[in-house]
């Protein structure tokens, strides 16, 4: 592993305006995807390798947890998983980002691994993490995928860059209608609502989310739920008896009145670059009464989109079984 250079800081202020003075800093929180992609000498022509680490974890109450039944959840984006998932008043108020929480990596790795960093991690995709392969990712000009082996990668909006964004929690954040606080370089805050954190290809292929050098996610900010609002998180792995990354995952938010929905958000991860919204599917769901023939009907009309490519058409009803299914759990 190459030696880098370690700076701390005690405040998201100084550590955006250490990040924005140097091109080749990176943030450091839990470590667990970065370290590896250090070691194992993930560069490209777009991808520079990092010769700064700028720790955020010893910013003071950047791993806070605050809850209030008016203004809802607040997390600092130095939580770790682990503390999330254990959460009485996110278990009780927010089961789907309990469960998601929960889904991601092992034990070892959800007591150090921080939502902001499961967030923000980077493709799982082998090309692109293989130094051999120098695709649109790193700033090549190729998606290894197309004619190599896809098995993972995305059905859905995947133009240009096939990869699949890896995070379990980031569907259970926009299905809940979370926004994202970002610290910037100029000292200052904005905040965005997370269906418009995350950066697609077509965008721009070098990043999966809106931050720039400089730009560091501080908290999230839920709001408190609704009344008569039920929730689910479903993960498909390909090994069930251990802990894997998502072939597809969906998170299902639903508040209904009079028997009703009147208000629904679904959100597939594992299928495409971006947390993939299902708004077909919320379309089919609004204002009906839900039962399993229309949830099945909802699944298909939200994966009519899909185009599979030569390795993995498996996704595609995989995803709507997923789908159908968290339907029906959060309705009930």
């Amino acid at each position: 592993m190459r030696t880098v250079k370690y700076s701390k800081t005690t405040s998201w202020k100084q550590a955006s305006q250490t990040l924005a003075k140097d091109p080749k800093a990176r943030a450091i929180s839990g470590g667990s995807d970065l370290l590896g992609m250090i070691k194992e000498d993930v560069a490209g022509k777009g991808l520079p390798r990092w010769e700064t680490l700028v720790d955020i974890r010893t910013i003071p109450g950047s791993d806070s947890i605050a809850y209030s039944g008016s203004s809802g959840l607040t997390l600092g984006a130095m939580a770790t998983l682990s503390a999330i998932e254990a959460s009485a008043d996110i278990q009780k108020n927010y089961p789907v980002l309990a469960k998601a929480a929960g889904a991601a990596a092992s034990p070892n790795i959800r007591n150090v691994g921080t939502i902001g960093g499961n967030v923000n991690q980077r493709p799982r995709c082998w090309y692109f993490r293989g130094t051999e392969f120098d695709c649109y990712k790193k700033g090549g000009n190729v998606c290894f995928a197309v004619a190599g082996d896809n098995t993972y990668h995305a059905i859905l909006n995947g133009e240009l860059c096939n990869m699949v964004h890896p995070s379990d929690t980031a569907p259970a954040l926009m299905a809940l209608g979370a926004k994202a606080v970002i610290s910037t370089a100029s000292g200052g805050e904005k905040t965005v609502s997370m269906d418009s954190y995350f950066t697609g290809p077509r965008v721009d292929v070098l990043r999966e989310n809106i931050l720039n050098q400089g730009d560091l996610l501080k908290e999230i900010q839920i709001p408190a739920p609704k009344p008569g609002t039920g929730m689910s998180f479903i993960k498909a792995q390909r090994r069930g008896e251990t802990y894997d990354f998502a072939m597809a995952n969906v998170a299902t938010v639903i508040t209904k009145q009079n028997g009703k929905v009147t208000d629904v958000s679904i959100v597939l991860s594992g299928v495409a670059p971006t947390p993939y919204r299902v708004t077909a599917a919320e379309n089919a769901l609004k204002g009906q009464a839900v039962d399993a023939k229309l949830a099945q009907t909802a699944a298909e009309q939200g994966l009519a989109q899909a185009k599979p490519m030569t390795n993995n058409a498996y996704k595609v009803q995989l995803a709507k079984n997923l789908v159908a299914r968290s339907i029906i759990e959060a309705w009930g």
